[in-house]
């Protein structure tokens, strides 16, 4: 049984010299005495968020070419201007000819120190010479020079670049695995309504936050997923009447007998909506649901179960896993944090309604309706209260609409008046809401069926399959492939096909949907990256060599510019998951990927593999282009195909 009140209070989750925040005490209730006497001490503290440049700089990221970089030219800043305070490497990936990376702090530098008393320097130039001099050596740099203002550019050595890349293949992929300084977040995405079908509009949510907790996850970080389904409220009321009217044996009904839930859903709407009786009943139904009512209490159970038991069939095929804690699961948690927060102040009356008011914006953040219902805001403060305190998740991300910006402004803001959240938004625990903008039509309008209907998320993907397995057929894969592999890679073309369509995007921006572009086999498309891969895959087979064995006894060399670029470019993947997991951007990753495939091909173009007298080197940058891209793969959600 959960407790409907709570008597908890906060202390720091983590030991000094972390800075902490106010505390939360969720005072003792009148109410829950003996509870009260049981309550435990909970707590979270703040811990300052670091930059990409930053974050876990105490920790070894074998993979990390940037990270080492900036370790080598903290130390040359340090001896460039000795106890200069606050001075962090600029390094970053180069576009121009000069070299592979470089570090820009010279003209930073040069407007903090300029006309202090010992400074010979006499411009930006002259302190990129001092920070290229004081460079400590490393076997990793081939080459230094110093262009324009003073940057600094670094040539990498192409053996190091090769000899990393082997480790790599011998060790593990998740070697170069980014080491992010937080230990647990919550990802809350998906979160469809109980009795209502999934659509389109839920495919963006769901395929997001599984990418965004998989980066996580590979970044070693412990992800909470969560589904906030809608699985309580007053439409529970009308529905189980409903269903009491149609079944009245409820307990034996499946899907089967309701059949479309949606359909069942819109039925008990017209009925609630013309019928006052029914209404009345209705309404009713609610208040004897939410009293524990054990025949009201089936009712709900068995219309969750159907509802989920068809969720699951989607989640199935995108091959997503979340962990279910819906609004039903905060409930009898509600009233012991609106207590607390009232009587921190927080809490006032409005009209009837008890809100908390939001500086800057003009209209009051509801946590009790009017008629002292719950609503979205109570289960959402409550919700935030249970991750930070129960689940003692550092970083809290909520992946919705665009939509819903302001009103997770609001909760952020009221947690951070109650202390639930440090002011300082670079400090942990921390929260993100990640949204994202509509799956448009061809018409430029959000995505519907002929009937106006919202797009059924089921259809979509069958017709994606569908597509993907008439196009194998045409290529005449029936006759060379068995069904079985036919199915599984019309699914794995089908469905990956989906999602990167959608996930290639700035999340921010609204997309069109269309199989032609997204099926289509050329261009950035998961068709074009499923079939590079396999092609990969099948030179390695031709050449009838054992890799496994390639990676103890060959050697890689990157002589060839093109083998270099595409060297550099695998060793570029570990700082670009980071920055995709920090940002919370998967678009970041998807344009890797394609790029990467870019480079193979003009590697392959130019390179001879099979038959050359590098042939072993070659293969062996083959295995690590394929083990990189299916790595991107497995981040994304798609299943890689291994012949095509």
């Amino acid at each position: 049984m959960i407790p409907s009140c709570l008597n908890l209070q906060l202390t720091p989750l983590f030991p000094s010299p972390f800075l902490s925040v106010n505390r939360l005490s969720l005072l003792p209730s009148s109410t829950f005495p003996a509870f009260a006497a049981k309550s435990r001490r909970l707590a979270f503290a703040a811990t300052k968020a670091p930059s990409i440049s930053t974050m876990a700089a105490e920790q070894e990221n074998a993979g990390n070419l940037k990270r080492k970089l900036a370790k080598l030219f903290q130390l040359s800043l340090e001896a460039t201007v000795p106890g200069e305070p606050d001075i962090e490497p600029l390094v970053a990936a180069c576009t121009a000819k000069f070299g592979d990376y470089q570090c820009n702090n010279a003209m930073g530098l040069w407007s903090k120190i300029k006309g202090r008393p010992g400074i010979e320097f006499r411009g930006p130039p002259a302190v990129g010479q001092a920070i290229m001099k004081n460079l400590p050596q490393s076997e990793m740099i081939e080459s230094c020079s110093v262009a324009g203002p003073g940057f600094v550019n670094v040539v990498l050595s192409k053996t190091w670049m090769a000899q990393n890349i082997q480790k790599m293949l011998v060790d593990g992929i998740e070697t170069w695995a980014p080491k992010l300084s937080i230990k647990r977040a919550v990802v809350d995405f998906s979160s469809p309504n109980i009795a209502k079908e999934m659509h389109v509009g839920h495919l963006r949510s769901t395929i997001i936050g599984d990418t965004l907790a998989s980066m996580l996850e590979f970044s070693n970080v412990e992800v909470l997923r969560r589904n906030h389904v809608g699985d309580w409220g007053t439409q529970f009321g009308m529905l189980i009447e409903f269903l009491f009217e149609k079944f009245p044996n409820f307990e034996d009904v499946n899907e089967t007998a309701i059949g479309d839930l949606q359909a069942f859903y819109k039925e008990s709407k017209q009925r609630f909506d013309v019928d006052a009786e029914f209404k009345d009943r209705a309404q009713k139904a609610v208040v004897r649901l939410q009293s524990g009512e054990q025949m009201y209490r089936k009712a709900w159970t068995q219309i969750c179960d159907i509802s989920r038991r068809e969720f699951d069939q989607v989640y199935q095929r995108l091959g997503v896993y979340l962990e279910e804690k819906g609004e039903s699961f905060y409930n009898p948690y509600i009233p012991g944090v609106i207590e607390t927060l009232t009587n921190q102040g927080l809490v006032e009356e409005s009209k009837g309604a008890r809100v908390i008011f939001i500086e800057g914006i003009n209209i009051p953040l509801i946590v009790v309706k009017s008629d002292g219902g719950y609503n979205y805001a109570s289960t959402d403060m409550t919700a935030l209260w249970y991750r930070l305190n129960e689940e003692k998740a550092e970083w809290i991300i909520y992946v919705t609409d665009v939509g819903q910006q302001q009103h997770f402004d609001m909760v952020f803001k009221a947690a951070k008046r109650a202390g639930w959240l440090p002011a300082d938004d670079r400090q942990y625990p921390k929260v993100s809401h990640v949204g994202f903008g509509l799956v448009l039509g061809e018409d430029g309008k959000r995505f519907r069926t002929r009937s106006t209907e919202v797009v059924r998320l089921a259809d979509l993907l069958d017709e994606a399959k569908t597509r993907s397995k008439a196009a194998l057929i045409e290529r005449g894969k029936a006759a060379e492939w068995t069904e079985e592999e036919l199915e599984q890679t019309a699914e794995a073309v089908g469905y990956g096909a989906v999602k990167y369509a959608d996930l290639k995007n700035n999340r921010l921006t609204n997309y069109t949907f269309d199989f032609d572009q997204m099926l289509n086999d050329k261009g950035n498309t998961a068709v074009y990256l499923l079939y590079a891969h396999a092609r990969i895959c099948s030179i390695i087979r031709k050449s009838g060599k054992d890799t496994g064995e390639l990676k103890k006894t060959g050697k890689i060399v990157l002589d060839h510019s093109d083998e270099r670029a595409l060297g550099l470019h695998l060793l570029q993947f570990a700082e670009v998951v980071e920055e995709a997991c920090t940002n919370l951007l998967p678009n970041v990753l998807c344009e890797y990927l394609y790029n990467l495939s870019e480079n193979y091909t003009r590697f392959y173009s130019n390179c001879q593999v099979v038959g050359s007298a590098e042939e072993t080197s070659r293969l062996l940058l083959c295995e690590a282009t394929a083990v990189v891209m299916r790595k991107c793969f497995f981040l994304l959600g798609i299943k890689p195909v291994y012949k095509i």
